[in-house]
């Protein structure tokens, strides 16, 4: 076994977080400088200019590598050459490195990501799966895609939705090798493909070990400090025991899920552990009780995992018979994530009877750092999935493992967070209709009708794409990897998305609910009750983006907006929630197979949609961002804690209600905090929101002035962290357009 926790002074471990702390920034600077601004999260990936020994066989005429045998066979050609990591001063071996991949399906631009990612998709037509056979692309959607602003239709979407890493503990890599093999001999397919791909996977992931293994010691042959050459050493005779066998300490659980979160986020950027304290506890109680570790140690080790990776994961909550799940570990894993100081994607899952010295303690941190968890709540989230017929034990049962999502850990099947709507377009689109249809009468009611009509073409057209998603992505695209760590895939022979899982629910979101719901408001107002103008020319001003008219702009702009309570613009907004929540969820996929659960999320889309979009009747300026999920826009309504109980209040009447979530989005100024009456205070707001039905709450802690001198020059901040939507940034990583709403956001909000 490794070495004792007490064989290590306690201050070298904050010395080693801090060292830590330090690459982490030297990587995010370095990657910014090789491929540019990347608005996302972290992914954990080590940024790599060196040439890589590896051409994808492909399996088809295109150049492509699809289905399970052939990228099987690929990824572990791929790991087998895969460069080596180990940073000396963490706990724990291993990171996947960014370099492009040319033919392999989706993974042939390793995961997706970068420059050259953009090109090839603008080729195809953005938001198509680009991972699927030519033949298999549904061509016949893309004029309706295109015409209704969807460029996130949901069709090859992969890897969102949550495992259950418990069976990867349980088992370990010799453990799922074993239970592949022994599924194919008592299946016995005739075609073993399946079981041959995710053989070839685990056997690559081995052998990608080992050879950590081997670098371990030799840099432990040539290190002088001993105590950093014990660490080498000691890595060396964890990975060792990892290669087949199962975890046993804390420590080996954290490599084992080092090792997972890595080849998942190879895999299309895959980023969940699920509830992750409740993973580790027990193996913290046991290392405690025998001596082998202590908090500090505990602390390092969790930092160490969050170094390799911002994975998503979950703390706190609720156990299916409804006792609180809160421990020391959830208290540990706020605290690394305090020590180490990057950006890290943990929730915490708030619930009516949670401990709430575990909420006070998350509070103080985001208070001192600026960031840290969001909130997911229970109030609504597990109420919402319980109506899909579901009890509520299962509920509970959820983890938020994703920006906006949470899911049954290994059960269902959701693909979340990647098929989006835009609420704007139909508005657009039905305002054209009246005014060129000179037989219609020009009325709220008429532009309402055209209005739907709209929205219920685009929402079918997404569900006839999620038909089509079930019956090719297994083909195309298969699960590899969280095939692993659900129940089912591996038992049946059946890929996550072809069967292998028993809980279909297929999430999608809308976006631009404010930018709608304004918009519908000023031309009630100023067209219809004032005739202040003309339907004609509305359209005209619009066409011309407001060209030598900010008067009528601002006069349109200026009627009370959503989330001001009471108003016009609020009733709109109830109402255009209402129609997209029974679109979607009152009738299934057109085969009638799948049932389709909606949420209002942009993530990061506000800009792309925007782009794509003509001026909007609430005063917005053509290719200007849309508002930013259910969030009412910006300076809705001045007035530090009134506006922010009102923004809770709108967003807690849009709801759509099925489990998905409908984000409040809370940026607070460290200032406005103690104005508000300190901790006591947030933590009333966030008990408030759950009790509202409210599903998951991002919060920001900065002051006006360091936001904007991080926005001006991003290098006078290089710790500033943010809450971009779901997910956790430095803010020097996000480029100067993606930084301007949530700078906007911040702004207006205090």
């Amino acid at each position: 076994m490794t070495t004792s926790s007490h064989d290590v002074p306690t201050s070298i471990y904050q010395q080693r977080i801090d060292a830590l702390h330090a690459t982490k920034k030297e990587h995010t600077a370095l990657k910014v400088e090789l491929y540019g601004h990347f608005d996302t999260d972290d992914h954990g990936y080590i940024p790599w200019t060196e040439p890589i020994p590896f051409e994808v066989i492909p399996n088809h005429p295109s150049g492509g590598c699809f289905g399970m045998q052939c990228i099987g066979d690929n990824f572990r050609r791929w790991l087998e050459v895969h460069p080596l990591y180990i940073h000396p001063m963490s706990s724990m071996a291993g990171a996947w490195v960014y370099k492009g991949i040319p033919g392999l399906g989706g993974f042939e631009l390793e995961s997706g990501m970068g420059r050259n990612r953009k090109k090839r998709i603008k080729s195809l037509g953005e938001g198509q799966p680009s991972s699927w056979k030519p033949e298999d692309r549904p061509t016949h959607l893309y004029e309706l895609h295109r015409k209704y602003n969807t460029y996130s239709p949901g069709i090859g979407n992969k890897n969102h939705f949550g495992p259950d890493m418990l069976i990867g503990l349980e088992l370990g890599w010799g453990g799922l090798l074993a239970k592949v093999r022994r599924y194919r001999a008592i299946n016995n397919p005739p075609d073993a493909s399946f079981y041959d791909g995710e053989e070839q996977l685990i056997l690559g992931v081995q052998t990608w070990i080992r050879r950590h293994v081997d670098l371990a010691r030799e840099m432990a042959a040539v290190e002088h400090d001993p105590l950093t050459r014990q660490n080498l050493l000691d890595i060396a005779e964890v990975n060792e025991w990892l290669i087949d066998g199962a975890p046993r300490t804390f420590r080996e659980a954290c490599q084992f899920l080092v090792w997972a979160q890595s080849i998942d986020r190879m895999w299309a950027l895959g980023g969940a552990l699920g509830q992750l304290d409740e993973l580790l506890r027990p193996y913290y109680e046991a290392d405690i009780a025998a001596g082998r570790e202590n908090d500090e140690s505990v602390i390092w080790h969790l930092s160490s995992l969050f170094y390799n990776d911002p994975h998503y994961s979950q703390i706190g909550g609720q156990a299916p018979d409804g006792h609180d799940l809160t421990s020391k570990m959830s208290f540990l894993i706020l605290e690394a994530m305090h020590r180490v100081r990057i950006p890290t994607n943990i929730a915490l899952r708030i619930h009516e009877d949670m401990d709430q010295s575990l909420l006070r303690r998350a509070l103080e941190y985001m208070i001192e750092d600026g960031t840290g968890v969001d909130f997911a709540l229970s109030g609504g989230l597990d109420a919402g999935f319980a109506k899909n017929g579901y009890p509520i034990g299962l509920a509970r049962m959820r983890a938020k493992v994703g920006c906006n999502w949470t899911a049954l850990p290994g059960f269902e099947y959701s693909i979340q967070d990647g098929t989006r709507l835009c609420l704007v377009t139909p508005l657009l689109l039905a305002l054209d209709d009246i005014i060129a249809d000179n037989a219609v009468r020009r009325t709220m009611d008429e532009l309402w009708t055209r209005y739907a009509e709209h929205l219920s073409v685009v929402v079918e057209a997404v569900k006839i794409g999620k038909d089509i998603h079930m019956e090719r992505q297994a083909d195309n695209y298969t699960e590899i990897v969280l095939n692993l760590f659900c129940h089912g895939p591996i038992e049946r022979g059946l890929d996550a998305s072809a069967g292998g899982l028993d809980i279909i629910d297929l999430a999608f979101d809308a976006i631009g609910l404010a930018t709608v719901a304004d918009s519908f408001a000023a031309i009630e107002q100023r067209v219809v009750v004032e005739h202040r103008l003309s339907w004609e020319a509305l359209q005209k001003h619009l066409k011309d983006d407001f060209a030598g008219a900010e008067n009528v702009r601002l006069m349109l702009h200026s009627v009370p907006r959503y989330g001001s309570g009471g108003s016009r613009a609020d009733w709109w907004a109830e109402r255009i929630a209402d129609l997209w929540t029974h679109l979607v969820r009152d009738t299934p996929t057109p085969k009638g197979r799948y049932t389709c659960i909606p949420g209002l999320f942009s993530h990061g889309g506000t800009n792309s949609y925007g782009k794509r979009l003509g001026a909007t009747p609430n005063g917005r300026h053509a290719g200007m961002p849309v508002s930013h999920s259910a969030d009412p826009d910006p300076g809705f309504l001045p007035g530090g804690a009134v506006a922010l109980t009102a923004k809770a209040n709108a967003v807690a009447a849009t709801q759509s209600g099925w489990g998905n979530t409908t984000p409040l989005q809370v940026e607070l100024d460290d200032k406005l905090v103690k104005g508000l009456g300190g901790v006591d205070a947030v933590m009333a707001f966030v008990m408030a929101h759950n009790r509202q039905g409210g599903t998951l709450i991002n919060m920001n802690v900065v002051s006006k002035e360091q936001i904007l001198e991080a926005h001006a020059d991003p290098s006078t901040h290089p710790d500033l962290m943010i809450r971009v939507t779901g997910y956790s940034a430095y803010f020097n990583s996000l480029s100067y357009e993606y930084r301007q709403p949530i700078v906007d956001r911040i702004l207006a909000e205090n």
